[in-house]
């Protein structure tokens, strides 16, 4: 530190405290749509203070045909408000997808393919505006590998993904979403990790289309991939050059998916519970996922696919908080990394004779004070190995 003039200040009291992270530790949002909306239910108040006690990234639902059920009457209001209660708890925002071949409306069907294709173009542009500022991520379009070819029931966008090709459909989606907020941060982003998701990225890059990162789904559903499998994955798309999200992760807490079963939409079952040996098991397949994949270079987040067991994706115990609202182990175990390990608490250190001090911790932002005193001062920290941060504070008539 120094003071107005550039003189160091030495042996000066300094206490340093994080107050985020920069890496995304993320879930869904989608159960505070009610909350949000002046509409809880039973629980859902304690389970937000849950979520914003950990996680600092949300994904929310613009799911087409559940967003616009009726033509022209988006759910936009409703996805604000939500986005504003997460935004206004520390939580920063994702959309998700602005164009995919499920969750489509019915209204869309029997539609030229131009019509189609306007329409599509103008739901990017409305949601990119709508929520820019609040929203300014986007998983921009969702598992293009299989759009083409897509054969599980009826929508208007695999037609039009077979007659324009899988590129043609990404620089729709990206470009409609640039031109309309220049700011965005869009995300490519897919279930089919193969060689032919590689094939699909070079093929985009080749033709000039600017995706900003790489989006990766990891659900274990049928078990924990390992670390070895999961990073030799990670460093596949690594090789591009671009951050890496995994986007939708899950591990259950109770009996694994047959492994024989292909689509894991096809099992479906009347009850999965979670069970006690599963809990021990997803606690400890959760730290290890996380420890393996926080410190890669390329990965900036990591976004778990449901908070709670109730309404969870296919009736899966993948929750991190029982039905019933109760932490499970794993909330716990990512709680005591994310919030512990790797979280810096307020420490006082003293600056030495050239009014230096020393600092180890997590790339994110930190509040700086002179101790004993009211004055503060905000410094980011980036994932530089060494950085050295320049501080001027002004305390009760002086410049520190």
């Amino acid at each position: 530190m120094t003071d107005q003039s550039g003189n160091p200040i030495a042996d000066a009291g300094v206490t340093v405290a994080q107050t985020r992270h920069a890496f995304g530790f993320g879930n869904i949002g989608f159960d505070f749509i009610e909350l949000a909306n002046g509409t809880p239910k039973a629980g859902d108040a304690e389970l937000a203070e849950l979520y914003t006690s950990l996680f600092n990234w949300a994904t929310l639902p613009f799911y087409w045909g559940r967003f616009e059920q009726s033509e022209g009457a988006p759910d936009t209001a409703r996805l604000r408000n939500t986005a504003q209660y997460l935004h206004d708890r520390g939580v920063s925002l994702k959309g998700h997808p602005l164009v995919w071949h499920t969750v489509q409306p019915d209204w869309l069907l029997g539609r030229p393919l131009d019509e189609v294709e306007r329409l599509q173009r103008e739901r990017i542009r409305r949601e990119v505006a709508d929520f820019a500022g609040l929203i300014d991520t986007w998983d921009a379009i969702n598992e293009v590998v299989i759009m083409p070819v897509f054969d599980n029931g009826d929508n208007a966008i695999t037609p039009l993904a077979r007659a324009k090709g899988r590129i043609a459909m990404i620089r729709m989606a990206f470009e409609e979403a640039q031109a309309t907020n220049p700011r965005a941060t869009l995300l490519l982003n897919d279930f089919d990790l193969s060689s032919a998701y590689e094939c699909l990225i070079e093929g985009v890059l080749e033709a000039g289309i600017r995706i900003d990162a790489i989006g990766l789904q990891t659900h274990m559903h049928q078990g924990y991939w390992g670390e070895d499998t999961m990073l030799a994955m990670v460093d596949r798309f690594a090789r591009y050059g671009l951050p890496l999200h995994l986007t939708e992760s899950s591990l259950v807490s109770g009996h694994l998916m047959p492994p024989e079963i292909r689509d894991l939409n096809d099992y479906r079952i009347p009850s999965w519970p979670s069970t006690e040996e599963g809990e021990a098991r997803q606690a400890d397949e959760l730290a290890r996922h996380y420890r393996s994949l926080v410190g890669h270079p390329q990965v900036e987040a990591i976004t778990y696919w449901g908070i709670t067991d109730a309404g969870a994706w296919l009736g899966a115990p993948i929750g991190l908080v029982r039905a019933d609202g109760s932490p499970k182990p794993g909330y716990d175990a990512l709680h005591s990394l994310i919030k512990d390990e790797w979280w810096l608490p307020a420490t006082t250190v003293r600056t030495d004779a050239d009014g230096r001090f020393g600092l180890r911790g997590f790339a994110g932002d930190y509040e700086v004070s002179p101790a004993g005193t009211s004055a503060r001062s905000a410094i980011c920290l980036s994932q530089q190995q060494n950085q050295t941060v320049h501080l001027t504070m002004e305390v009760e008539g002086q410049t520190r």
